[in-house]
């Protein structure tokens, strides 16, 4: 699965509009603090399991880690990854695939069978 990483919900829009008509995989987090790791403890967990099953994923598709800001930015209410009407996310980390219903949200996203059965295709 080839990978990518935006930065902001335009950055992430620009990717879904570059990578049209495959299959995409999100993950959102906490954007990185000035030692490279997010602010979101919840993130930190969960990036190495989603990474090891990125490793058993499908050629197919695209994955996209996206920086959701600081944690002020998430915080707001008025965040935009919150008021998104196709994303409309609740928590960080969350994994989703774009244009279904399909997700896993913060704990959810630390689970290898989750994760792994996540990635397999329908």
């Amino acid at each position: 699965m080839q990978q990518t990483a935006a930065d902001g919900l335009d950055n992430f829009l620009a990717k879904v509009k570059e990578y049209e008509g495959k299959r995409i995989i999100a993950l959102f987090c906490g954007s990185p603090d000035e030692n490279g790791e997010s602010w979101c403890s919840d993130c930190v967990k969960a990036e190495p399991v989603v990474e090891s099953a990125l490793k058993k994923a499908s050629e197919d598709g695209v994955f996209i880690l996206c920086a959701v800001g600081t944690r002020a930015t998430w915080k707001s209410p008025n965040c935009e990854f919150r008021k998104d009407p196709k994303l409309r996310l609740t928590a960080v980390p969350t994994l989703l695939e774009w244009g279904t219903t399909k997700r896993l949200v913060e704990g959810e996203c630390q689970k290898p069978d989750l994760v792994n059965m996540f990635f397999e295709e329908d």
